[in-house]
C-alpha cells in the first residue's frame, strides 16, 4: 500500500468505523493519531491502541495534547467565563482546533496530505475540523465517509458487527465525547426540541435522587485570573482539573441542555456534563465581582459572548480573537484571592470571597449601611440628579 491516510481517532463508534472502511475503500495504510487532549493514562492509551491495531490502523499513534489545549483555549475560557448563548461552556468544540493542527502535522511528517475524520453531516465538528485543516494544510484531501455517505450510527455498527468487531449497544445509542473541559452527549432525544435526555444516558454523573454524599465545602486560589489551589493547596493544572471533575462528578453539579443555533444554519441541541467548568466559572466570577470594576465587566462580559460564538463556530484562527484573549488578560491582573464554595446534591454555590485587591473596601463605605466618603445630603443631591433624565423622559412621554 502507498497511500496514506491519517485519522483523527478517538476511540469511539464513528472513527472506529472509519478504520476498516478507510483501508477497504482507498486500499490505504491507515495512520490513526489519538490526540489526547484529557491527560489519559497509560493504561487508557494502550486500549485505544489495541482497538485501533484490532480494527485494521497500520500504526497508531498518541500525542499529547493536554498542556497546550489549556495554554491556548481552556485558559481563555476561564478568563472570560465564556459560553455559548450563556448556556454552554463549550465542552469538546473546544479541543478540535488543537486536535486538527497536530493531525495537520503528522501528515507533514509522514507526507501525505490525505486525512480523514468521522464527523457527520449535520453537526459542527466538521466545519472545525474542515476549516482547520484548510488553514493549516492548503493541499489537505479532507475524507469523511460517515458524512459523504450519509450514515446512521446503526449502519456503522452494523458495519463493524458484520466484519466480526464488537459494539456495545450503548454506543449505538448515544454519542459520548469525553473531554477534561466536559462531556458531550447526543442520542434519538437530543434531534427534537421536546424529549428529555435520560439520566442514564449522561456517562458519569449520578441521577439525582441517588445523590448519597454528604455535602462539601472548598476553596479555590486564583493568581492572575486563574485557579492554582485547592483548600490552600497548590497544585499542577492537571491535577486541579483532575480533582474538580472528580469532585464535580462526585456531587453531581455541571449537568445541563444546549439548544441553539448550529454552524450550519439549524438549530441543534445536546447533553453536557462540565463540573469543571461549573465550578471554575462560579467561583471566577465572584472574585471578579470584588475586584473588576462595573464597566471592566460588562466589557469582557460582551466580547466573552463573541469569543464564545467565534470559538463555537471554528473561527478560531481569525486575528480578533487574539486581540479579545489580549483583553482578558489585561483584565485578570487583578484577580486574585480566594473563593469557599458549597457543593452537594447538584448545589453548587458561593460561600464568601476575599482578595487584597477588593474593591470592597469597608474604610470607604459599608453596603447598606454608614458611609465615610459622603454625607446623606450630598447622596439625596445625587439620587435627585441620577434620577432626572429617567423624570425628563417619563414627563415628555404623557405629554
Amino acid at each position: 500500500m502507498s497511500k496514506k491516510i491519517v485519522l483523527a481517532y478517538s476511540g469511539g463508534l464513528d472513527t472506529s468505523f472509519c478504520i476498516p472502511y478507510l483501508k477497504e475503500t482507498y486500499e490505504a495504510e491507515i495512520h490513526a493519531v489519538l490526540v489526547d487532549c484529557l491527560g489519559m493514562n497509560q493504561e487508557q492509551i494502550d486500549a485505544i491502541a489495541a482497538r485501533a491495531k484490532k480494527l485494521g490502523a497500520t500504526d497508531f499513534v498518541c500525542v499529547p495534547a493536554f498542556e497546550e489545549l489549556y495554554e491556548r483555549i481552556i485558559s481563555n475560557l476561564i478568563k472570560g467565563n465564556v459560553l455559548r448563548d450563556r448556556t454552554y461552556p463549550l465542552s469538546v468544540g473546544a479541543e478540535r482546533f488543537v486536535q486538527a493542527e497536530q493531525i495537520a502535522l503528522y501528515a507533514k511528517k509522514i507526507g501525505t496530505t490525505m486525512v480523514a475524520h468521522g464527523s457527520t453531516g449535520a453537526g459542527n465538528d466538521q466545519v472545525r475540523f474542515d476549516v482547520a485543516l484548510r488553514t493549516l494544510l492548503p493541499d489537505v484531501e479532507v475524507i469523511t465517509p460517515i458524512r459523504d455517505k450519509e450514515l446512521t450510527r446503526q449502519d456503522t455498527t452494523a458495519f463493524l458487527r458484520e466484519r466480526g468487531f464488537e459494539v456495545e449497544e450503548k454506543t449505538t445509542l448515544y454519542s459520548i465525547n469525553d473531554g477534561i473541559w466536559g462531556t458531550t452527549i447526543g442520542g434519538k432525544e437530543t434531534t427534537t426540541s421536546d424529549e428529555a435526555l435520560p439520566f442514564d444516558a449522561f456517562p458519569h454523573l449520578k441521577s439525582p435522587e441517588t445523590f448519597t454524599e454528604t455535602p462539601e465545602e472548598i476553596a479555590i486560589g486564583f493568581e492572575n485570573g486563574l485557579p492554582v489551589s485547592i483548600n490552600g493547596k497548590k497544585l499542577s493544572t492537571k491535577e486541579l482539573l483532575q480533582q474538580l471533575l472528580d469532585l464535580g462528578r462526585k456531587h453531581g453539579v455541571g449537568r445541563g441542555m444546549h439548544l441553539g443555533d448550529t454552524i450550519i444554519g439549524i438549530k441543534g441541541r445536546i447533553g453536557f456534563e462540565a463540573p469543571v467548568a461549573a465550578i471554575i466559572y462560579l467561583a471566577h466570577r465572584e472574585l471578579e465581582k470584588l475586584v473588576l470594576s462595573k464597566w471592566q465587566r460588562q466589557t469582557k462580559d460582551n466580547l466573552a459572548d463573541t469569543y464564545g460564538m467565534l470559538l463555537h463556530e471554528g473561527h478560531f484562527y481569525d486575528p480578533v480573537m487574539r486581540d479579545i484573549e489580549a483583553f482578558f488578560v489585561s483584565t485578570q491582573q487583578q484577580v486574585a484571592g480566594q473563593v469557599r464554595l458549597y457543593i452537594g446534591h447538584g448545589n453548587l454555590f458561593p460561600l464568601g470571597t476575599s482578595s487584597e485587591n477588593s474593591l470592597m473596601n469597608a474604610s470607604f463605605a459599608k453596603y447598606g449601611e454608614e458611609s465615610t466618603g459622603w454625607t446623606g445630603e450630598e447622596a439625596r443631591a445625587f439620587s435627585k440628579l441620577y434620577g432626572l433624565p429617567s423624570k425628563i423622559a417619563l414627563q415628555n412621554k404623557k405629554s
